[in-house]
């Protein structure tokens, strides 16, 4: 296919919310290109590894709940639209100190932030003490001093197949995708933007901006310096035979279990067919970049993931992982989401890096994205995600 010249939006990364957005447009019947520097879905940023958490109470803050709220329905939508298995619905376990003291700003009790909005948006859920916890999921042993909140309607996501599919789409509504195209440069230029990459020119009326770690370096002041790439791992225990039922049927789970940022852990159920569970936790020690991070992990680092976190309070997983991967955060300065215009132009709308919990909500980023393109301005409401919160 020959290079597009022009072109009414532009999307510039085709990861979570890159997908998204060009599924929405092309929805709209926008002239639409994305373009990505690899082919997605892919193993280089923060869009795979079999599967990521969703939930609909947000702990993080209530801001989050409407966004979390509408992607299950656009999950559900694709589903149904293409037959596809995007969202299970296994249910999702916080467990956390009954007098809190974990996580770090963002996740400061994180728990009883997460029953609040609950509460708040009356999303069904129960709470649950370590006895009950023990005696529904015997695979994990929490302490008498932590609790648990449970909510049916958590579960995760097939990140792979979330980006595929939104990418056929967007494609058979007549959007083009221009893969393996590094961007070089995205510039206001009159009444439109231009775009530079290493494959030509590109002149568009708007450009979305969701390329991820590679941000920073792509847009430059201020962003180089509130956007923060991180490198982090996941890790996948082998079951043992004795415990395979409980890690089959298990619920997705987030466990906050100290005063630091990085006394957190989570994980998932064992996959058909996969005699595996897969965890991790957070690092936010040392930023990283993209085209220079170390992408194999070491058997120490994953017996150091197993020391901090897995020993005493999971059982039936075998002590060595069977295998390890690296994925890129990239995190803002409080944590929270970035969606907002760039102050140089207001043509170029810079979307959402996730801070590490994103994905679930980038369905409906990838919509508010489109509405701004498409209407100037988003249903949801993003005021909280707005660039001038770090000027202040």
């Amino acid at each position: 296919m020959s290079f597009p010249h022009s072109c009414d939006v532009v999307v510039i990364g085709l990861g979570a919310m890159g997908s998204a957005a060009l599924y929405q447009l092309a929805k709209r019947g926008v002239k639409a290109v994305g373009i990505d520097r690899f082919s997605p879905p892919h193993d280089r940023g923060s869009t795979h590894g079999e599967t990521r958490i969703t939930r609909q109470a947000i702990g993080e803050g209530e801001v989050y709940v409407p966004l979390a709220l509408r992607s299950h329905e656009i999950w559900k939508e694709l589903e149904a639209a293409t037959g596809e298995r995007l969202l299970v619905q296994n249910g999702c376990l916080v467990v956390d100190s009954a007098i809190p003291a974990s996580g770090g700003v963002i996740r400061t009790a994180f728990l009883e932030r997460t029953r609040r909005a609950a509460m708040a948006y009356k999303i069904p859920h129960e709470m649950l003490d370590a006895d009950e916890i023990r005696r529904r999921y015997p695979q994990f042993t929490p302490g008498e001093n932590e609790i648990g909140y449970f909510e049916p309607g958590g579960g995760y996501l097939n990140p792979e197949r979330c980006v595929a599919v939104q990418l056929e789409r967007a494609r058979a509504m007549g959007a083009v995708t221009q893969l393996g195209t590094r961007v070089i440069s995205v510039s206001p230029d009159g009444d439109g933007v231009r775009i530079v990459t290493d494959q030509g020119e590109l002149s568009a009326g708007q450009a979305i901006v969701s390329a991820g770690s590679w941000a920073p370096s792509l847009l430059g002041a201020p962003f180089g310096q509130l956007l923060s790439p991180t490198r982090q791992v996941m890790h996948w225990f082998q079951v043992d035979p004795d415990h395979a039922r409980h890690w089959s049927t298990s619920p997705v789970f987030i466990w906050c279990h100290g005063a630091n940022p990085s006394d957190f852990f989570y994980g998932f159920p064992s996959l058909s067919g996969s005699d595996a569970v897969k965890t991790a936790g957070e690092q936010y020690d040392a930023s990283v970049h993209p085209d220079e991070v170390e992408r194999a992990v070491t058997p120490d680092e994953s017996a150091a993931m197993r020391e901090a976190h897995l020993a005493g309070r999971v059982r039936g997983l075998r002590p060595h992982a069977a295998r390890a991967v690296t994925c890129l955060y990239t995190v803002t300065p409080d944590s929270h989401f970035l969606i907002d215009r760039h102050p140089e132009s207001d043509r170029i709308l810079v979307v959402s890096p996730c801070s590490g919990h994103g994905f679930k909500h980038s369905a409906a980023i990838g919509e508010v994205a489109a509405q701004c393109m498409v209407d100037g301005a988003s249903e949801i409401d993003i005021s909280a995600f707005a660039l001038s919160r770090f000027s202040r």
